[in-house]
């Protein structure tokens, strides 16, 4: 924090010395600049400097996967306007992140993008843009709001939706080809943190999901990444962001964003909006850090709306957009420096003449020559991946460290199900083995069942969550649907287990049920599993709306209806044959489970009517509750618990497969309308 400090005061006192009218004076030989005299006169190639071929001494070290390219300067124009009046503020030895990255050329020709819309194509959101970014910069793509940067962002990086359509050309290295997995990373405006976890956590973390190998290896990945976003002073602090844990401010929550995509190594890295709802100085911090992090050899894109001064001169290129079209591409100060001395006070809403346009759109053949010579070498390619197994451990010991900390989500769950099991038990104690006692058992059951599993909706924060982070990391290729999957389930068994015992016990004895171990667990593993399945449907719905008011909504009435048609109410064979007997009884779940219950507790048991006459539990309970006369009944009851936990996981798979994805990507093209119309 420190570092930074000092990097801003350097580069703040640079700058205001360097917005002196002196230092202001343009030179005639600036890149886009008309020659003195020439205001009125049609701007042509011959008023800009001429591309000179650049020397590039690439070396590859031993031992290491990373590539030392050192370059001569473009032209002589930018020899000047390194050492011009802006400069980037010097960085200490002490915060020099050692490890050097061999970036990667882009270059976009002609690139232009449209959305479909309910009928048709809309017109274009970018108009046949060119721009270039080369390693060791910061290349920014700038403009008012509405304007098409983040859908010119995706396109470089070839992440639009498949509804959009690109037009033009990519250039990776001098190469036409498409951005592989490891090669890049992509920060979006908005990422989703676990709160719970501190910043080293949760890197490592992200780490483990992204790389292959073995665990130990990536901790140095974790450190470098910390070490780069100046997060040092943050790393074993919790991430926040709830009512009840304040952590992080959101620069540093931005900084750990970023950091999640640098433990790839990323060649390319692409941010949109990195100073998104952050104030001045937070902003500043954030643009030093990443002009730190540019000085590696990473090649740095991202989207910005606007920026102070001194912000501003830390840029290399921009590329200024306005409503889809490219106004400006080029070095900074010559774009600052052409809107003053071309008589064009810089309308940002406005187009400029076509005559401007063509001065700016230069020749790009020469410019990816210029790639080529600038480092020539192999295609990217992409990186390996950590193995499906690898993943599903680690989300799954991620997923349990979540709830040891999320006591809001889980621990007082548990509490919860503990007092509501306490005033059932209490309610329903002191029911003896009579068979006047038949009829209250089984209502002490279905209340037990109906509302604990009714209860469960308290979960549906805590899923929405995991879903978003899993729509976060899935988006940037880190997770996958059955990865998630499996890794929610091995998370969530033993928190229901903790639940199923706790409860079963304190209820199985405070009510009195039959003596017998084999009884006992046969309750609790009933039980375990009636959660079990309330967990996959409580994924389910929370999967399908995302959204907490329409998920607790469709929840408290689908186990209503569950409620209704469960046989208790009414008998199940005296339920109305369409609707409620026939799906609704047999989909509900609590009709399986207080079936099972009551087979356990009553099949093999023998009530007393007088002195002579007996009756079987079966007979006893005929009349208010319906159950098989099988000893293999509440084991088939069990199966079916088993396999609707199964159906509910597989209905999971496939929203999450295609709806949550589609929700993100339409999500996606909805910003991009947004900052198109």
């Amino acid at each position: 924090m420190e570092e930074i400090q000092s990097q801003s005061d350097n580069y703040r006192s640079s700058s205001s010395s360097a917005s002196s009218p002196a230092s202001r004076v343009p030179s005639s030989n600036f890149f886009y600049l008309r020659k003195p005299g020439s205001l009125r006169q049609p701007i042509s190639f011959e008023d800009s400097p001429e591309w000179e071929d650049t020397d590039a001494d690439v070396r590859v070290e031993e031992g290491g996967d990373s590539i030392n390219a050192a370059t001569t300067p473009v032209s002589p124009s930018l020899s000047k306007l390194n050492s011009g009046s802006l400069p980037s503020p010097p960085m200490p030895e002490a915060a020099a992140v050692t490890r050097k990255t061999a970036g990667a050329s882009v270059v976009w020709k002609d690139l232009a993008v449209t959305i479909k819309g309910k009928r048709k194509y809309s017109d274009k959101v970018v108009k046949s843009s060119n721009g270039y970014a080369l390693p060791g910069t910061m290349t920014v793509i700038m403009g008012p709001a509405k304007s098409g940067k983040s859908t010119l962002l995706r396109a470089i990086a070839g992440r639009l939706h498949p509804s959009a359509k690109m037009y033009g050309e990519v250039f990776i290295n001098g190469a036409k080809t498409r951005l592989l997995y490891g090669s890049y990373g992509f920060v979006d405006r908005e990422t989703t943190l676990i709160g719970s976890l501190t910043v080293r956590e949760y890197l490592y973390y992200s780490a483990l999901l992204q790389l292959p190998g073995f665990f130990c290896q990536k901790k140095s990945v974790v450190e470098e990444a910390i070490q780069a976003m100046s997060l040092g002073d943050y790393a074993n602090k919790l991430i926040g962001g709830h009512c009840y844990m304040k952590g992080l401010a959101r620069g540093e929550r931005r900084r750990v964003s970023i950091a999640r995509e640098l433990v790839m190594r990323p060649r390319i890295l692409f941010i949109d909006e990195p100073l998104y709802h952050l104030d001045s100085v937070s902003a500043l911090l954030m643009m030093v850090t990443l002009k730190k992090l540019a000085s590696t050899g990473c090649t740095l894109i991202f989207t910005i709306y606007q920026s102070s001064t001194e912000v501003f001169g830390l840029f290399d290129r921009i590329c200024l957009l306005s409503n889809g079209n490219t106004l400006f591409f080029g070095e900074t100060l010559a774009c600052l420096q052409h809107f003053s001395n071309a008589g064009f006070p810089c309308p940002i809403m406005q187009s400029p003449s076509d005559h401007f346009l063509r001065a700016i759109n230069t020749d790009f053949d020469r410019i990816i020559a210029m790639c080529k010579n600038w480092q020539e070498g192999p295609l990217l390619k992409s990186k390996g991946k950590a193995s499906n197994a690898t993943r599903i451990a680690v989300l799954t010991w991620r997923s349990l460290l979540i709830m040891s900390r999320e006591w809001k989500y889980y621990w007082l769950r548990l509490i919860l199900y503990m007092i509501l099991t306490l005033c059932i038990g209490t309610v329903f104690s002191g029911l003896g083995h009579s068979l006047s006692s038949v009829v209250k058992r089984v209502t002490a059951i279905f209340v037990f069942v109906s509302f604990t599993s009714l209860l469960s909706i308290a979960g549906v924060p805590a899923l929405l969550k995991e879903v978003k982070i899993y729509a976060s990391e899935e988006s940037n290729q880190h997770s996958g649907a059955l990865v998630f999957l499996f890794g929610q389930l091995l998370s969530s068994i033993p928190f229901l287990f903790l639940v199923s015992i706790s409860s079963s016990l304190v209820f199985y004895f405070l009510i009195g049920l039959r003596d017998g171990f084999s009884l006992l667990m046969y309750f609790v593993l009933n039980f375990f599993m009636c959660l079990f399945v309330n967990e996959g449907l409580l994924l389910a719905v929370t999967s399908l709306w995302q959204n907490i008011f329409w998920s607790i909504l469709t929840l408290v009435t689908i186990h209503v209806v569950m409620m209704l048609s469960a046989g208790y109410l009414r008998i199940r064979n005296e339920l109305p044959r369409p609707m409620w007997k026939y799906p609704l009884s047999y989909i509900a779940f609590h009709t399986y489970s207080i079936q099972g219950l009551l087979e356990n507790e009553y099949l093999g048991a023998n009530f007393a009517v007088g002195q002579v006459r007996t009756i079987s539990g079966f007979q006893a309970l005929h009349s208010a509750y319906d159950i098989s006369q099988s000893s293999n009944s509440k084991w088939e009851n069990l199966l079916v618990l088993f396999l609707m936990a199964i159906g509910y996981r597989i209905l999971v798979f496939v929203l999450l497969h295609f709806h949550v994805r589609k929700n993100v990507s339409l999500h996606r093209i909805w910003q991009c309308r947004k900052s198109t119309t």
